[in-house]
C-alpha cells in the first residue's frame, strides 16, 4: 500500500485475530464485530465509502449494497468457496474483483461429510438421545442398526476437490464401488478407482448418495419426488453442497414414506433451519448446523486466505484465489 490514506475496508462478522491483523497493517477497517449475522440496515451504513468488502456466505450482497458502498468500491472477498450470494453479473459491469477461499476447507468439509454419513447412516445421534432419555435398555440384536459401508456402492455427484477428498477417506472403510456424476470424466478418479455414469445409473444403483456439486441454475431443486423415487429404498442421502439443491418438501416426504432410509444434511434452506421445521421431528433425518469447515485450523487459513486476497486487489495485484468474471 501506499504511504497515503489507507482505504476502508468493511468486515461484515467478528473473524479469527490473524485475517484481522493482517488487513489491519494496511487498511482502515471497520467490523460488525459480532457472531451472529450483521442486519441489512446496518450493513448498508457500514459498507458507505469502502474500498473493500469482506464478506460472509450468509450476507446477500446485491445491488442495494453495491449502490450504498458507492464506486470507490474495488474489491469483495468473501469467507467462502461459494460465492453464489454474490450479485456476479453487476460486479462484473462495475469492475469489482471478488476474491473467495477454495481449496483450504476442503480437508475439513471431507471429514465432516464422513462424519455425517456415519452419524446419519449407523443412527449415532438416536443412539447418544436414547442413552440421555432413558431409552436405553436391555441389548437387542437388531436395536438401532443401520447399514454399514463394507461392500457398498457410493455415489458422488459432483467430484470436485471436496467429492474426491470424501471419496478418499471412505475408500478404507471397505467400499466396493464409487460412482459420480457431472460434466465431464476426472483422469484423477482412476486412483479410487470410480465409475464416471450418467446421473440416473448413481442414484438408482448407489446406496450411499453423497451430493457434493455447487449451486447453479442447473442443480437448484436438482433432488426431488421424481429423483428420491428411482432410488433404492435403502439409499442414504448426504447432503453438503447447498440445500437449495434439495426440495425438502419432497426430501421429508421420500423419508417419511420410506422411499428412501435416511438423510443426513449440513445445509438446508433457511439456514438456520426453524425449529418447527417437519425434518427435525425425523428419526431418520440427521441435520447439522453448517459446520463443515468447522475445524479450528480451517477457519484461520480461510480467513487468512481471504485478507490476502483483498489485500492485493486493493493495490490492482492477483489474488490468491480470484473468481474469474
Amino acid at each position: 500500500m501506499d504511504t497515503g490514506k489507507k482505504p476502508k475496508v468493511y468486515v461484515t462478522r467478528r473473524i479469527p485475530q490473524e485475517g484481522l491483523d493482517l488487513l489491519s497493517k494496511d487498511c482502515e477497517v471497520s467490523m460488525w464485530d459480532s457472531d451472529d449475522a450483521v442486519p441489512k440496515e446496518e450493513l448498508l451504513k457500514g459498507v458507505v465509502g469502502a474500498s473493500g468488502l469482506f464478506c460472509l456466505l450468509s450476507d446477500r450482497i446485491e445491488v442495494g449494497v453495491l449502490d450504498a458502498a458507492g464506486p470507490q468500491l474495488k474489491v469483495i472477498s468473501t469467507l467462502s468457496v461459494g460465492f453464489d450470494h454474490i450479485d456476479v453479473n453487476e460486479c462484473k459491469k462495475r469492475g469489482i474483483r471478488i476474491g473467495y477461499t477454495p481449496d483450504v476447507l476442503t480437508d475439513a468439509t471431507a471429514e465432516l461429510t464422513v462424519g455425517l454419513l456415519l452419524t446419519t447412516s449407523r443412527r449415532l445421534a438416536e443412539g447418544v438421545a436414547n442413552v440421555k432419555n432413558g431409552g436405553w435398555g436391555t441389548w437387542k440384536p437388531m436395536w438401532l442398526t443401520g447399514p454399514g459401508l463394507l461392500n457398498s456402492t457410493v455415489g458422488i455427484v459432483g467430484l470436485g476437490r471436496i467429492g474426491m477428498g470424501v471419496a478418499q477417506r471412505l475408500k478404507p472403510f471397505g467400499v466396493k464401488r464409487f460412482l459420480y456424476s457431472g460434466n465431464r470424466e476426472k483422469p484423477e478418479a482412476a486412483s479410487l478407482p470410480a465409475e464416471f455414469v450418467p446421473f440416473e445409473t448413481l442414484i438408482r444403483e448407489s446406496g450411499f448418495v453423497v451430493v457434493c456439486c455447487a449451486l447453479t441454475p442447473s442443480t437448484k431443486g436438482l433432488f426431488n419426488k421424481q429423483v428420491f423415487e428411482k432410488m433404492s429404498s435403502n439409499a442414504i442421502f448426504i447432503n453438503i453442497s447447498r440445500g437449495a439443491v434439495v426440495n425438502q418438501d419432497d426430501l421429508y416426504d421420500a423419508l417419511t414414506t420410506g422411499q428412501i432410509r435416511a438423510a443426513g444434511l449440513d445445509v438446508t434452506t433457511p439456514e438456520p433451519l426453524p425449529t418447527d421445521s417437519p425434518l427435525l421431528k425425523l428419526s431418520n433425518c440427521v441435520v447439522f448446523p453448517h459446520i463443515g469447515s468447522a475445524a479450528e485450523e480451517t477457519r484461520i487459513a480461510m480467513t487468512v486466505l481471504a485478507s490476502r486476497n483483498m489485500l492485493a486487489g486493493l493495490i490492482g495485484e492477483e489474488m490468491p484465489e480470484e473468481v474469474k468474471l
